[in-house]
């Protein structure tokens, strides 16, 4: 084995030898690149891991990784025989003992190759949406890495409660140490439509078609480009039309409101999430919780509201 001389753990507690494999350069960085994203076609590997050489290397790297049993493939007869890679439960027991990826605990489903080609549709939509972020960066001069894009991460928003969203992602402005650090969870929608029109969905409510569920989950920013701050906080915490809407009700009437300032809020987009738990009597009430840039808790805020 050239590079790192030493692999994961395999099921009987030995260390294996992966003597073809290059553990300390590109061969190693595709495998954690596939653990961490779940799946990729061959394409996607290339323009992640090494767009600067011919694809034809990218494919033997990744036959290579192939023979020593740490990847897998599937073939879609749809797509022109496109191949998608993914690890084997053997990949994801290597890779998840260096240091980098130490922390990262993969659903079992990720090395399951009905499980991927289930959901192979989705998958590679949140993988090419992580290429479109690198790709941006590498013009831009800013840093995001390949292992700056993390799927389905389980990130906890306190009391009890946590999200799993499609994926997390770092990114730092600038090419130094200096530049901010954006950490944000991404949503990619199920069906594969480009950013533009998934920015453009309209809630169910504004097309007559209420989901049925009293909660909402967005992205908050002034139009205008300009920063939050802590004096902005409590019209961010009011400024969504209420869940209800999802109810098929017609807007509310607030009549008593509380807000908690947590914390000044970092540059950037803020995260929100917004839910109803009970209707009745012709009130229901209304909570709010507010996330910056960082992943911190910023503001939190409940109303008592009158339906019409």
């Amino acid at each position: 084995m050239r590079g790192a001389g030493q692999a994961g753990a395999v099921p009987d507690g030995k260390r294996v030898v992966m003597i073809d494999v290059d553990a300390g350069g590109r061969d190693r960085l595709a495998l954690a690149v596939l653990v961490q994203y779940r799946m990729a076609t061959t394409e996607q590997m290339h323009w992640v891991i090494a767009p600067g050489v011919r694809i034809e290397q990218t494919r033997r790297r990744l036959a290579r990784l192939r023979e020593e049993g740490l990847i897998e493939r599937i073939t879609l007869p749809q797509a022109g025989r496109r191949r998608v890679w993914f690890p084997t439960a053997y990949g994801v027991k290597v890779a998840c003992e260096w240091p980098e990826l130490r922390e990262r605990r993969p659903s079992r489903t990720a090395s399951d190759p009905t499980a991927v080609r289930l959901s192979v549709g989705h998958g590679l939509t949140v993988t090419e949406t992580g290429l479109a972020f690198l790709q941006d960066a590498r013009r831009r001069g800013d840093v995001c890495r390949p292992l700056d894009w993390m799927t389905e991460v389980h990130h906890s928003i306190g009391n009890g409660y946590s999200v799993i969203p499609d994926a997390l992602l770092y990114y730092r402005h600038g090419p130094s140490s200096d530049g901010s650090m954006l950490r944000a969870l991404v949503e990619v929608d199920r069906a594969t439509m480009g950013p533009e029109r998934l920015a453009a969905q309209p809630p169910g409510w504004l097309h007559g078609q209420p989901s049925g569920d009293p909660s909402m989950t967005f992205w908050m920013r002034f139009a205008d480009g300009r920063e939050p701050d802590l004096a902005s906080l409590p019209f961010l915490a009011d400024a969504a039309y209420p869940a209800i809407m999802e109810l098929g009700e017609m807007p509310s009437a607030t009549l008593e409101l509380t807000i908690h300032l947590r914390d000044r809020p970092a540059p950037g987009w803020l995260a929100c999430q917004i839910n109803t738990r009970h209707v009745a009597g012709g009130f229901h009430e209304e909570d709010c919780d507010i996330w910056d840039s960082r992943g911190v808790l910023v503001a939190q805020s409940r109303q008592l509201a009158r339906i019409p």
